[in-house]
């Protein structure tokens, strides 16, 4: 079987990119926009349009939350029962102090053990985000420069992009693709998605790129990297920016993963890369 590059895409949706007004319907903001997210993913179209003969295979990621989310600001409430602010982070001792308090009082026992579980893993804390990314709404759908590049892919290569939903389980976030932050044992889609993992595992080179680096492509390419070796792993540095306040996190990310062995390339250098590789083989590359 020849060599295989498979090229992921993260979360590349409306609510997180950082769109001018005129760019948006009316009436329609992106609800947690993420700077720099619009040129990240018109450099990840450009490379599909460039150099997407040399591409085998395209997953895209989806976020997709419920608008009654555990964590989404509006289902929380501070002890006096005022709103809380989003990007407000609610720890496990302020959870087990009251301060901060589920509106649905039956989700009491579950918001303590959830909270306590993410701080014992030492991932991530919970984050009371805007509400995000609810199905059927503009903020959902993928940002047209990616959705129409992937569309002129398909129609070059007669193969269909394979569209991946994460986070239906209001009950837990699920920043990455391969499995929920705190897994919930009656619910199979918040378990490792082996299916997924085996769709990934046939590459022999994983493209990365999506957002936010910080978060969603951080945790997907961290849990990635347990089942899959990360020389395989090739991050696009200039196809994913950080959630604002955490451009720490990301460069943090791609160090470590550089470090293991993973390459962290531009898009420039890759489709450089690509489109050799293509005249090489004698195969055409572009459009």
């Amino acid at each position: 079987m020849p060599p295989l590059t498979h090229l992921l895409i993260i979360d590349p949706q409306h609510d997180f990119c950082d769109l001018p007004a005129d760019a948006c319907p009316p009436g329609e903001a992106p609800a947690l926009p993420v700077p720099g997210a619009d040129a990240d993913l018109r450099r990840v179209a450009a490379l599909l349009d460039a150099a997407g003969g040399g591409i085998d295979a395209v997953t895209i990621t989806l976020d997709t939350h419920q608008r009654h989310d555990i964590a989404h600001a509006p289902s929380w409430r501070r002890a006096d029962g005022g709103d809380v602010p989003p990007f407000t982070p609610i720890s496990a001792a302020e959870v087990r102090a009251g301060v901060y308090v589920p509106r649905d009082p039956s989700w009491g026992a579950w918001a303590r053990h959830y909270v306590e579980s993410l701080e014992a893993a030492g991932r991530y804390a919970l984050m009371a985000w805007p509400v995000h990314c609810v199905p059927g709404t503009w903020g959902h759908a993928v940002h047209g420069a990616v959705a129409e590049a992937v569309a002129r892919w398909e129609a070059r290569t007669m193969r269909s992009a394979v569209r991946v939903v994460k986070g239906r389980n209001p009950r837990t976030e699920h920043y990455s693709v391969v499995q929920a932050e705190v897994p919930d044992p009656d619910d199979p889609e918040t378990l490792p998605n082996r299916r997924l993992l085996e769709a990934l595992g046939r590459a022999h080179r994983l493209l990365v790129a999506g957002e936010a680096g910080s978060h969603c492509v951080r945790a997907s390419v961290e849990h990635l990297a347990e089942h899959l070796a990360p020389q395989r792993m090739v991050l696009l540095a200039d196809g994913m920016s950080p959630v604002t306040g955490f451009a720490g996190a990301q460069a943090a990310f791609l160090a470590d993963m550089a470090a293991r062995g993973a390459r962290v390339v531009e898009s420039a250098a890759l489709v450089a890369e690509l489109v050799a590789e293509g005249r090489a083989a004698g195969r055409g590359v572009g459009r």
